[in-house]
């Protein structure tokens, strides 16, 4: 067995060479490669700036996108207290070799093990003493930097969706189910389908209006969206995911809904009047389908 080890989350360009690399080591040893990942989080359950962290992709997401990849097998631990405190050794002996006989370990650049936070070169040797091969995995670069998933994150909270995207390898996207609102964008002319995230711990984007691809009812569709909290029409309410479909006029309260993330439009903005928002939503809609067809989408 062809082991690597980590959180993936995102599953960005720099997890999708790790990948491959332990896909190509499986191949070429005649044998099955193996993810090990965890969940939840170690921040969540250390407390390490948890209330902060939001997270890239959901836990059957993450999976999903690994299988798909080509990897044989994904196994997740529980990350808990008790596994936390799993010196590099033990992880090693006990998880690696003893429950899945691992042959061969694959390393990204910044992989850190066990409680003692191993770095890949401290690893090698103690992977070596328990006969466990060593792959290094080097560091995938986008403008100088490697990429990471602390650098998406940042990118998407900052409304950087194409800079994302280019780290991820694909449109970031938001996952849930179509809820209840206001209907006051039907009284605009631009009715828009309200999501509600399936998982609350997501990354969501910086406020503001995107072009963005929607997936519902089996099919797909241009959009525009609108995540903010709308200080023209609301004072003082939470967070929204607001997106127009366009040429759609089905009823799918209730429903899933996936949107991925193309480019962002504009900030957002509070308009003095609901004929300044109207004019300023067909501007929107306009650039909307121009990037969305620019993109082959619409």
């Amino acid at each position: 067995m062809v082991v690597a080890t980590g959180f993936f989350d995102g599953v960005h360009l720099g997890h999708r060479h790790i990948i491959q690399t332990l896909i190509d080591e499986a191949r070429r040893r005649k044998t099955q490669s193996l993810i090990i990942t965890f969940w939840p989080h170690p921040r969540n359950v250390l407390q390490n700036g948890a209330r902060d962290l939001r997270l890239l992709t959901s836990l059957q997401e993450k999976k999903e996108k690994l299988l798909s990849l080509g990897v044989d097998r994904v196994e997740v631990l529980d990350f808990s207290k008790t596994f936390s405190g799993m010196t590099m050794q033990e992880y090693v002996e006990q998880i690696l070799v003893g429950k899945y006989k691992a042959e061969c370990l694959v390393l990204g650049y910044d992989n850190r093990m066990g409680r003692d936070c191993q770095e890949p070169q401290q690893i090698l040797p103690i992977a070596q003493a328990a006969g466990v091969d060593v792959v290094f995995a080097e560091a995938v670069y986008m403008d100088n930097q490697a990429v990471s998933s602390t650098r998406v994150r940042k990118a998407i909270a900052s409304g950087k969706v194409g800079e994302a995207a280019k780290m991820l390898g694909e449109n970031y996207s938001l996952h849930g189910v179509v809820v209840a609102g206001k209907r006051l964008g039907r009284t605009l002319g631009y009715p828009t389908a309200n999501m509600q995230l399936y998982d609350p711990l997501k990354a969501i984007p910086a406020p503001g209006v995107y072009a963005v691809e929607v997936q519902t009812l089996g099919g797909v569709f241009g959009g525009m969206c609108n995540i903010g909290y709308r200080p023209t029409v609301a004072s003082g309410g939470g967070l929204t995911i607001e997106t127009h479909i366009l040429d759609f006029n089905e009823d799918i309260y209730g429903l899933d809904m996936r949107l991925s993330f193309v480019s962002r439009i504009r900030e957002e903005v509070r308009f003095s009047s609901l004929t300044e928002l109207s004019e300023q939503l067909g501007k929107d809609k306009q650039r909307a389908m121009d990037i969305l067809k620019e993109n082959k989408i619409q």
